[in-house]
């Protein structure tokens, strides 16, 4: 087996203007900031970047607890280290409670960096098979109903294989059947991203008259309990984001019906090897995976690409064209969905190099960290 022996790294802070104002129930965002991680062994670089926000409101962590995290805890506990695999390496970060989104950063980095070591795309590694994966896209709340109708629209000519909309306590039923009767064989669904209550049963009996083909995280981003009794009121699937944050976590909520459906992100369950293994427990309990999306860089996307391609992943990701985000993305590789596919980015690791040029105009902060 091949051991990589962590050198060196670099933790560079972003900030990226999104190319639209995106608005969702947490609010509107636009633009990302975002921590890159560079981990080095003999000349080869692996690749890692942060989905956490400014802010708590997505799950708990934030850009300043997590740069604070990597710099003075997860880094100094791996450079100058020797590690078989991603396993090995895991089994450290797991000593620190909680902070999955930070310990992704470093261990999706090492991911990369093994798989380039060996001369493997990142998919091999991880299991998958497909050149290509199905792509869907997700359209933030728009300003009228019209507006959301003809955005919709667009998408669909442009191929996307399932149009996801986003909503909120007054912004629902509405504007999903001003959609569904524009386009009555359209696959579509709605994310919630936890702004609705219990209580909201009625809008929920109303969007389950609309055919989705399943309505995304509707309560609290904790809660496993309350979304069990409100999928056994619907007949559409309930798919769960923010409430899974492991293989376990999975596990109880497939089993106790709370969800039929998972969003696959592996920032949020810590990396690349708990998303195996929640890819693994959906399989046993034949639930379909798709995966999310936290308006990812070049990097962040490149890797969810690779970890769709494994079998269980039968629903279209978010994973659309890096060109709907970005003037400039921060790598070289042009990331864009054709006829509704995201092509897997070719070559050992993640397949993508960092766009220099791109990235000394959007660093706020640099570091460097060697083996003390």
């Amino acid at each position: 087996m091949t051991s990589v022996h962590i050198d060196g790294a670099q933790l560079r802070l972003l900030e990226l203007p999104l190319r639209f104002r995106f608005e969702t129930s947490f609010g509107v965002q636009t633009r990302r900031t975002i921590l890159l991680l560079t981990l080095r062994s003999g000349g080869v670089e692996g690749y890692g970047e942060s989905v956490m926000e400014l802010l708590p409101a997505y799950r708990e962590e934030v850009v300043p607890g997590a740069e604070y995290l990597i710099r003075e805890l997860l880094l100094p506990s791996v450079l100058g280290r020797s590690f078989a695999g991603p396993a090995e390496l895991g089994e450290v970060l797991a000593g620190f409670r909680g902070n999955r989104m930070a310990k992704a950063v470093v261990e999706m980095a090492f991911h990369d960096l093994y798989a380039r070591t060996l001369g493997v795309p990142l998919r091999d590694l991880l299991g998958g098979t497909r050149a290509s994966v199905p792509v869907g896209v997700s359209l933030g709340i728009q300003e009228s109903v019209d507006a959301t109708v003809d955005l919709v629209a667009r998408h669909v000519e442009q191929g996307y294989a399932r149009i996801k909309l986003k909503i909120k306590p007054g912004w629902d039923v509405r504007p999903v059947a001003a959609v569904r009767a524009a386009f009555p064989d359209l696959t579509m669904t709605v994310d919630a991203n936890s702004a609705y209550r219990l209580s909201d049963s009625r809008v929920f009996a109303a969007l389950d008259e609309l055919g989705l083909d399943y309505i995304e995280q509707p309560l609290a981003y904790d809660d496993l309990h309350d979304h069990a009794l409100l999928q056994g009121r619907l007949s559409t699937p309930l798919c769960l984001d923010e409430s899974i944050l492991s293989a376990q976590d999975a596990r109880k909520a497939l089993a106790s019906d709370a969800g039929r459906v998972i969003n696959v992100k592996p920032a949020r369950v810590g990396g690349h090897s708990e998303s195996v293994r929640v890819h693994a427990v959906a399989q046993a309990f034949g639930a379909p995976l798709w995966m999310g999306g936290m308006l990812e860089a070049g990097v962040g996307r490149a890797h969810n690409i690779h970890l769709a391609t494994l079998p269980g992943f039968t629903k279209p990701g978010d994973v659309s064209s890096a060109s709907r985000y970005w003037e400039e993305d921060i790598v070289n590789e042009p990331l864009e969905a054709e006829g509704g596919r995201m092509p897997v980015p070719a070559g050992a690791g993640i397949g993508v190099t960092l766009n220099e040029d791109v990235l000394s105009r959007v660093t706020l902060r640099s570091d460097e960290f060697l083996p003390t």
